[in-house]
């Protein structure tokens, strides 16, 4: 177990915060999308509301 958590420390001193960084603003643009969708389209007009 020590070596592993060794293993996981060295590697995640070389890699930075790239990885996290892309995945957060990945899931952020994904969640920004769906709930502009799920707000604009209760503007939708299809002339049903009369």
């Amino acid at each position: 177990m020590p070596h592993t958590v060794a293993l996981l420390a060295t590697t995640s001193e070389d890699q930075g915060p790239g990885n996290t960084l892309r995945i957060v603003l990945l899931a952020a643009l994904i969640g920004a999308a769906l709930l502009a969708w799920f707000l604009l389209r209760g503007y939708r007009n299809d002339d049903n509301n009369d």
